[in-house]
């Protein structure tokens, strides 16, 4: 199987596809997947970026709503996580993952599936230590502190990859594990990449989670992107142990390093996207705590069996199959030559998607919501938030101290 990897897609999917079919050309090739690692920028209308956190004059259409459409289609099956600079109200309709598009996934604020018989998993969103033990508070239409929450990484998400014990092939993460920078050449990183220094140093560059989920998992393939650099890091988990390769990817730029190409051995094709089985009995056992509110997860409050839960899921698979369900369209979409009507007045929508999996796994649809009014969360939030120390509780650093995104474009 060749799978293309692809860093921060940033919206701009006619030319990574463009720069994909290009190299299939040339090479005599065929490329059956394309993943990619955040910030890929699922805007279907002008309202969708308002929930965008970018600076207002970066904030820009580009090319997703040809795909959400049906005016492009994707030419490979595609793949993602999210990153800090999301649709966030568009991807939280899809919290347990789906398709943003036809042929686009999308794989959850935490998620694992299969692409063939191969396992892959991934945690969007970007650590934030101050955010991590909060439930998901926000909600739509989201506040200026919210639109720089959503996506930052929660305990419960991490929580529940943790308890993966299949091997998984390949993981995705926005931002790097932290102390991946040991096990690659870091001295020519921060020659390219100087202000990268200091946090290398006091061990602050990435995610902990990520870290920990690394660890945990051992994944052989491990892709990043967020950082807008190319880095590679080779992992050997103790003497004779498993070994990961990490590699970090650009955003799609022209001269930048944005795209990656590489072979896994597979069963023969044709491959598709299907539910996980484990990760279906993961979630079905923990989603009566999916923490809604400022309030962090009671993870010993659970009665479900974790293998009466897999027994479970393994019946419903057999019964109805493992084909995801089908991409449904829930909002009017941009239209180039005018405004498009009633965008403005759209608020959250169900997505028929996520509701469809909920029947199916027999669950409650809780994400929209909360046992705290909002007037009550936004004032915990903002009481916690002020316990912080200031330079990591703005998301600035994510992105000027990292030359990302403003200082870019």
């Amino acid at each position: 199987m060749k799978i293309a990897v692809e860093g921060c897609m940033h919206g701009d999917l006619d030319n990574v596809y463009a720069t994909l079919l290009h190299l299939q050309e040339v090479e005599k090739t065929k490329i059956d997947l394309l993943i990619c690692c955040g910030d890929f920028q699922a805007v279907r209308n002008e309202k969708d970026l308002e929930s965008l956190n970018v600076k207002p004059k970066f904030r820009s259409m580009n090319s997703f709503w040809k795909y959400y459409l049906g005016e492009k289609v994707a030419p490979f099956p595609t793949i993602f996580i999210g990153g800090n600079h999301e649709a966030s109200n568009y991807l939280w309709e899809l919290y347990y993952g789906g398709w943003t598009a036809p042929d686009i996934y999308f794989l959850g604020f935490a998620g694992v599936v299969k692409f063939g018989n191969i396992r892959i998993g991934g945690l969007s969103g970007i650590y934030k230590a101050h955010d991590y033990h909060l439930g998901h508070h926000e909600r739509v239409p989201y506040n200026e502190k919210d639109i720089r929450s959503i996506y930052h990484v929660r305990e419960y998400d991490v929580h529940k990859l943790m308890q993966v014990e299949e091997p998984i092939d390949i993981f995705l993460s926005h931002d790097w594990p932290i102390g991946i920078t040991d096990h690659g050449d870091w001295k020519t990183l921060v020659r390219h990449k100087p202000f990268f220094n200091q946090e290398i140093q006091e061990r602050t560059l990435g995610s902990k989670p990520a870290a920990e989920l690394l660890e945990k998992l051992k994944p052989p393939y491990w892709f990043s992107a967020h950082l807008h650099c190319k880095f590679a890091a080779l992992v050997q988990h103790g003497e004779g142990g498993a070994v990961t390769k990490f590699l970090a990817l650009d955003k799609c730029l022209p001269g930048r390093k944005f795209l990656q190409i590489f072979e896994i051995e597979s069963e023969p094709g044709p491959f598709e996207i299907q539910y996980d089985e484990e990760w279906l009995a993961i979630t079905r056992k923990f989603n009566s705590i999916l923490p809604l509110t400022t309030r962090r997860s009671n993870f010993g409050s659970l009665q479900l069996d974790m293998q009466e839960c897999r027994q479970w899921v393994s019946h419903k698979l057999q019964t109805r199959g493992a084909k995801p369900f089908e991409f449904v369209q829930t909002v009017p979409c941009h239209n180039p030559s005018g405004s498009v009507s009633n965008v403005s007045s759209m608020g959250y929508f169900r997505n028929p998607q996520t509701e469809a999996f909920l029947q199916f796994l027999e669950l409650p649809y809780l994400l929209d919501n909360t046992s705290e009014s909002r007037e009550q969360t936004n004032s915990q939030a903002s009481f916690i938030s002020r316990g912080v120390s200031f330079d990591h509780d703005s998301d600035v650093d994510e992105i000027e101290l990292s030359e990302v995104d403003d200082a870019d474009e």
